[in-house]
């Protein structure tokens, strides 16, 4: 893959797609319907997908394209791919909590080696550069002109009191449980992939997630966070999560900072 045409290629879809999540969460009313698995889809994750895939089937022909709005993607197999959801977090959405975002990886050999992960009603964008280090791109998020990027690192944890992110929509007993085991100096909640990029920038030290999530949920936080210096492993051998798992399904998992002592 040619990542200095894929990163820009990503980077513009992703703010494209964005403008159109935005014009829709600012309108009076959108159109909500549940499918088939029961989770809630709206007129923006489908624009937004449709942004996305054109896009990056025009860009990249030959990689295959997995996509959490296409159904049919999900019965393809690759060893090499891109993956996609659109619109991660569409119950914050729903609920104009903002914290929600628009999410590309290209995946290889099981590992998300580049991603992008944005934020439109909060302005945030993270994402891999060509070399793979992960940035914060800041300013007014131009289509074709990129702006300051700062890189990004994770913290050097203290497990004496350990900074926790969890999620917003989907927190449990069994995660609270887990939280317990561990020595915390304070905890914030977030949606959507944005919990990947705060360990990322060392705003918090480690994300465990016991809950079902497909890979188009975590691929391009996860490769942010590898970028930054972060890890993300399974809950159940601290084994690195993989990709291209027959069915997209995750396991639990853990996204940490090196230094944190995994219970």
């Amino acid at each position: 893959m040619d990542f200095d045409a894929l990163v820009p290629t990503m980077r513009k879809l992703a703010l494209l797609a964005g403008d159109r999540i935005m014009e829709i969460y600012d309108s009076a009313d959108f159109e909500m319907r549940v499918k088939s698995d029961d989770s809630p889809v709206t007129a923006a994750d489908e624009a937004a997908d449709e942004i996305i895939s054109e896009g990056l089937r025009a860009a990249f022909p030959d990689v295959t394209l997995i996509t959490e709005e296409q159904a049919d993607s999900h019965a393809l197999s690759a060893k090499t791919f891109l993956i996609v959801d659109p619109l991660d977090g569409t119950k914050e959405f729903i609920q104009r909590r903002g914290d929600f975002t628009v999410n590309i990886a290209y995946v290889e050999d099981g590992v998300p080696l580049r991603g992008i992960v944005y934020a439109p009603a909060k302005g945030r964008l993270f994402y891999t550069d060509a070399s793979g280090q992960s940035v914060e791109e800041t300013g007014a998020l131009h289509k074709d002109v990129v702006g300051d990027l700062v890189p990004m690192a994770v913290s050097k944890p203290d497990n004496a009191a350990l900074m926790v992110v969890a999620s917003k929509s989907h927190r449990d007993q069994a995660t609270d449980d887990y939280i317990g085991k561990y020595m915390v100096r304070d905890m914030t909640s977030a949606g959507s992939s944005l919990k990947f990029c705060l360990v990322a920038t060392g705003e918090a030290d480690i994300y465990p997630r016991l809950g079902r999530t497909m890979e188009w949920d975590t691929a391009a936080g996860d490769a942010v966070l590898r970028g930054a210096g972060g890890t993300v492993v399974r809950f159940d051998d601290h084994t690195p999560l993989a990709y291209g798992k027959g069915g997209w399904d995750n396991p639990f998992f853990i996204a940490y900072a090196p230094g944190v002592e995994l219970k």
